[in-house]
C-alpha cells in the first residue's frame, strides 16, 4: 500500500540565485532531447527562454513566461535527488542505494506546481537582477584550459514556493520506504549550507526555508503484514 503526503515549502535565497538553463535554443534542445523524448514538453521549455539571442554555450539563463521567470518543478526534484544520492554514498540508508534511489525518487516525489515564479516583496521577477562572469578551470591532457561562463543571477531575497507530494511506501523492503517527510526536510536543510542552482559550490544558491503546511499521512501496515495477521488469526 502507497500513503500519499503533502509538505508546503517557503524559499528565501539567502545569496544569489544563478541560471541553469542554457540561453542557446539549440544547445538546451539537444540537452532535453538526451534526457526526454517528449517533445511537447521539449518545445514548451525552449519557448520559454529569452527572446534575445544568446549564442554562447556557456551561458545560462532563467526560463520565463507573460507571468514572470520562473523555475520548472523538476529543478526542485533534481536538487533533492542530488542530496539523496549524496547520503546513499554516505550509506545513511538500509535499503535505498547509489543503484535505486533515482527510480525510487522519480517514482515517490513530485513538485507542484510545474513553473514555480520568482518574487521578491510580494511581486512576480520579470527580469534578473543581472549577469555573472566567472573563469571556469579545467585540466586536461593538453594542460590547463581556461573559460568564461555567464550566467544570469537573482539577488539574495528572491522568494518561492512549491509543495512536495511523496507516495510513501509500507514495505519496509521497498527502496521508496525510506523516502520520508523527513528526509526532505533533510534535503533542505542540506541546501541551506550548500544551496542549488549553477556554482552551488561557490556558495551561490543558498536559501532559508520553511514549512507552511504539512498533511502527513499514516502509512498503516503493507500488504504483506495484513496477509499474515490475517493467517495468524485463522489459525
Amino acid at each position: 500500500m502507497i500513503a500519499r503526503s503533502i509538505l508546503a515549502v517557503s524559499i528565501r535565497f539567502t545569496e544569489d540565485l544563478l541560471a541553469t538553463s542554457s540561453g542557446n535554443p539549440e544547445v538546451h534542445a539537444e540537452f532535453q532531447a538526451s534526457r526526454s523524448k517528449d517533445a511537447a514538453k521539449m518545445e514548451e521549455e525552449t519557448a520559454t527562454l529569452p527572446a534575445e539571442e544568446v549564442t554562447e554555450k556557456a551561458s545560462t539563463v532563467f526560463h520565463r513566461d507573460e507571468h514572470g521567470l520562473f523555475l520548472w518543478d523538476y529543478q526542485w526534484r533534481g536538487h533533492f535527488k542530488e542530496v539523496i544520492g549524496h547520503m546513499c554514498e554516505l550509506g545513511e540508508f538500509a535499503v535505498l542505494s547509489k543503484w535505486t534511489y533515482k527510480r525510487a525518487c522519480d517514482g515517490a516525489i513530485f513538485i507542484n506546481p510545474r513553473r514555480i515564479y520568482l518574487c521578491r516583496d510580494g511581486k512576480n521577477l520579470t527580469q534578473p537582477d543581472g549577469t555573472l562572469q566567472r573563469p571556469l578551470r579545467a585540466t586536461t591532457m593538453q594542460g590547463d584550459r581556461v573559460a568564461l561562463a555567464r550566467s544570469e543571477y537573482c539577488k539574495a531575497g528572491t522568494e518561492c514556493g512549491f509543495t512536495v507530494t511523496l507516495l510513501e511506501s509500507t514495505d519496509k523492503k521497498s527502496p521508496w520506504y525510506e523516502i520520508s517527510f523527513d528526509l526532505i526536510k533533510t534535503c533542505l536543510d542540506f541546501g541551506v549550507m550548500k544551496g542549488t542552482g549553477q556554482w552551488r559550490s561557490g556558495g551561490y544558491g543558498r536559501y532559508e526555508y520553511a514549512i507552511v503546511s504539512e498533511q502527513k499521512a499514516e502509512r498503516g501496515k503493507s500488504k504483506k503484514q495484513l496477509a499474515k495477521e490475517s493467517a495468524e488469526a485463522a489459525a
